[in-house]
């Protein structure tokens, strides 16, 4: 059973060396993630799942505790594992962590999570909206007691500069989506137009959708901490409990 769930970005700029002099930029980012991730842990759960888009093979590609992320390509000797540990220098082992759970991997490093045993699982878009339910629901049933970290981005496409260039229907796209948030609206993440989500290049929006299967029935109130585009990106930040 889902018992909290919190959602936040993935841009690598979260982690505040691959940032350097821009870093304080997202600071009420980071610290809207580290609040979001303390609501986690009060809810004492027995595992936490941590979800987020990836490029493997697989539709859905899990990793184990201790999984070994990597930010060498984005030019910093920085290295992560999916255990709550704090981020230190490489240790020999090959990155399996697709970007998402490897910046993940650092905010759970950050706040030294020590709550539960960890699990992750790459979600590979576009995943179609029936198996993201499907998946979430059967999350949400390993356990008595399961906590989600959900990363994923909004719309790339805010402003002139962002990485997708400006388009109209973007704004109105993310508002719907931290609506949701906000209120814990399953039904509203689970309605989201795949294909319009896919143009918008708003990464979040299976990771979202997988959410929705794992909270039905569960609820949960959900609450807003972030809202912000400083890159032309949509930003989120929210729990429910």
């Amino acid at each position: 059973m889902l018992v909290s769930a919190a959602v936040c970005p993935c841009p690598p700029l979260l982690v505040p060396a691959l940032a350097v002099g821009a870093a304080p930029e997202l600071d009420a980012a980071r610290d809207a993630c580290a609040d979001a991730l303390g609501v986690l842990a009060a809810s004492r759960p027995d595992r936490l799942v941590v979800v987020g888009p990836a490029a493997g093979p697989q539709d859905l590609e899990p990793y184990p505790q201790g999984a070994h992320g990597s930010f060498r390509g984005y030019g910093v000797a920085l290295d992560v594992t999916l255990d709550g540990t704090p981020a230190g220098p490489g240790h020999g082992e090959p990155p399996t962590l697709p970007a998402s759970l490897a910046v993940a991997a650092w905010l759970l490093g950050n706040v030294a999570w020590s709550a539960s045993p960890i699990q992750g699982l790459g979600v590979r878009e576009p995943l179609d909206t029936e198996r993201c339910i499907k998946s979430g629901r059967d999350i949400a049933a390993r356990d008595e007691r399961v906590a989600l970290l959900v990363m994923g981005d909004a719309s790339a496409c805010r402003t002139l500069k962002a990485p997708g260039y400006l388009d109209d229907r973007a704004a109105a796209f993310d508002a719907e989506v931290a609506r949701a948030l906000a209120e814990a609206d399953t039904r509203a993440l689970a309605a989201l137009d795949t294909k319009l989500a896919t143009e918008l290049q708003a990464a979040g929006r299976a990771c979202w959708q997988l959410l929705a299967g794992a909270a039905e029935g569960s609820s949960l109130d959900g609450a807003l901490l972030y809202e912000a585009a400083p890159y032309g990106v949509g930003y989120l930040v929210a729990t429910w409990s």
